[in-house]
């Protein structure tokens, strides 16, 4: 399916067109269209620390500079630190048109992610303001993710059945208590099609990332399309388990398995098939980052 085949979102039955501006978040954003990618590109502000739910497959370091994947940062920045770098960053490379969170905790867990998004948007009201979340918290949060002007959003959705989610999750962390097993796997799922539907009927353009893990959700990945597609999310992202923590004996898929997967995954909804797994300090465009670049200024100037 071509990126000219997405002019309107499927909501409910209903077919919802793409206002212009929605189009342009679209144009512009590098990991929300392929064409992007090539002209366009992100810088992703690693403010928030701390998360609400244990994956089985994470692992998040914050110094590791050779390392690029998602929940790796070389440095966690304060807001103020977050902004300094966005005004550095935009000074020198112009093709940056999004500044995201994405990490390398869980965003809606962390309020650096509120006071930074809020002055970023101030200062630079033509930014695509982005962030990508676990999901847990979108539906109490979306309102003011909606104030700040936030309007491409991810979530990393890895199962819409609670039974298969259970084995994917050590735990869930909300309002203050703690849940395990599949209790905590229900309130996950809930909570992130609640917000899914939330974004989408504020316009927001969704974007769904789903972790292949075979052996668990891999034959249950056409399950979470359907689901998607039937709410308006406008693109999926499916990407290879890295092999770590619970799940460092599980063999990922290999290149052809996987796309294999989106070949069949997109007769029913758009597929990301240029993926980088971005670490949550990403500056560039996908596939040619120059964090370290402003990582080393940073350091100098301290």
């Amino acid at each position: 399916m071509s990126e000219e085949s997405y002019p309107v979102a499927n909501v409910r039955g209903q077919e919802v067109p793409y206002d212009p501006e929605q189009l342009r978040r679209i144009s512009e954003h590098p990991c929300f269209s392929e064409k992007a990618c090539h002209s366009f590109g992100r810088m992703h502000l690693a403010v928030a620390p701390k998360c609400n739910i244990q994956c089985k497959y994470c692992i998040r370091d914050f110094d590791c500079v050779n390392e690029s994947r998602p929940g790796v940062t070389s440095q966690v920045l304060k807001p103020k630190e977050a902004l300094e770098r966005v005004d550095q960053v935009l000074e020198k490379y112009h093709y940056i048109k999004v500044v995201a969170v994405a990490g390398p905790g869980e965003p809606l867990f962390n309020e650096e992610t509120f006071e930074t998004l809020r002055m970023v948007g101030e200062k630079y009201p033509n930014i695509i303001l982005c962030l990508s979340t676990n999901g847990l918290l979108l539906p109490d949060k979306i309102q003011e993710l909606d104030r700040l002007g936030v309007c491409n959003i991810t979530v990393t959705l890895n199962a819409i059945d609670p039974q298969i989610g259970q084995h994917i999750y050590d735990y869930v962390n909300y309002e203050g208590k703690r849940y395990e097993g599949l209790e905590a796997a229900t309130l996950l799922c809930n909570q992130q099609l609640k917000g899914i539907e939330e974004a989408v009927r504020l316009k927001k353009i969704v974007k769904i990332n789903t972790v292949i893990i075979p052996g668990i959700n891999d034959l249950h990945i056409i399950d979470i399309a359907h689901k998607i597609k039937s709410m308006g999310v406008f693109i999926h992202n499916v990407m290879p388990l890295i092999p770590q923590y619970k799940f460092a004996h599980i063999k990922p898929p290999s290149p052809e398995e996987k796309r294999k997967i989106q070949d069949e995954l997109g007769k029913i909804i758009k597929q990301m098939r240029h993926c980088r797994q971005c670490r949550s300090d990403a500056i560039g465009k996908l596939g040619c980052d120059v964090q370290q670049e402003f990582e080393s200024r940073t350091k100098e100037q301290a």
